[in-house]
């Protein structure tokens, strides 16, 4: 039986670690070939390793999505080594430090933050859209948004970026509609990864407080979000775009009732 992806290429950035490297390997896994990008070279160099050894196809690309020709050129290479482009996964994103409030943040701190979050995410789409119609048409665009832009979780300045990416999929799946391109999020909630000075990854107490926010009392795996990427890259999601998907065990269909 062939996977979900059988001979597509498939760019994802952030693919150095967390859910990057999750889908990277289950991309892999469903026959993509894989255009791992990040802009850490060894971290990236190390998945496409491990992508290989696991019997599929992939390169390492280093990439610093905040810059539009790196972009540009991070395509090329997906094209240079495959033919082609079917799957853009814009994954690659920063948060605030652990109990930094609004208040605390400096200038830098949001220029940044709204460079890679936000900037990163159009110049991927940008991109991968010119190559989609160089190719006649067709093609999916998947980004990592967050639980933070439904609702008011992760912090004001993380949220916010988070909230103009979940608008972007919605208008921008409108626009690129008459070409046969879609665009879709997956918006997690708490991940256990390198995300936020890795908190949650190093530590069971705090996983085990931050499950208590989320309905089905767990955090979310970073391979449960890359399943539900992988599920909107492939043919199975064939006539869905414009949707920002939760991934985040219920906590954003709200509180639940006390018993």
């Amino acid at each position: 039986m062939q996977g979900l992806l059988h001979d597509k290429v498939a760019i994802i950035t952030g693919a150095g670690s967390g859910v990057g490297r999750a889908a990277a390997l289950l991309f892999a896994e469903h026959g993509a070939k894989v255009v791992a990008a990040d802009i850490d070279h060894e971290a990236v160099e190390a998945v496409a390793g491990e992508v290989v050894k696991a019997g599929g196809s992939a390169i390492a690309v280093e990439c610093n999505v905040t810059d539009m020709a790196a972009v540009d050129a991070m395509v090329r290479a997906a094209v240079d080594a495959y033919g082609r482009l079917d799957v853009m996964y814009n994954n690659a994103g920063i948060t605030t430090q652990p109990g930094q409030t609004f208040m605390d943040a400096t200038d830098a701190d949001m220029q940044k933050l709204t460079a890679v979050n936000l900037g990163g995410v159009l110049h991927g789409c940008q991109s991968a859209i010119r190559q989609f119609e160089a190719q006649g048409g067709g093609g999916a665009i998947v980004i990592t948004a967050s639980v933070a832009g439904l609702i008011g979780f992760g912090g004001v300045l993380y949220g916010s970026s988070k909230g103009a990416v979940t608008s972007l999929t919605r208008g921008l799946a409108l626009e690129v509609a008459p070409r046969g391109i879609r665009v879709n999020s997956v918006c997690p909630a708490a991940m256990p990864t390198n995300f936020g000075g890795g908190v949650l990854k190093a530590s069971e107490a705090a996983r085990q407080h931050t499950a208590g926010y989320h309905p089905l009392g767990r955090v979310i795996a970073p391979e449960e979000c890359a399943s539900a990427a992988l599920f909107l890259a492939s043919d199975l999601a064939s006539n869905i775009t414009g949707v920002n998907l939760p991934v985040d065990g219920g906590l954003s269909a709200g509180k639940p009732m006390s018993r």
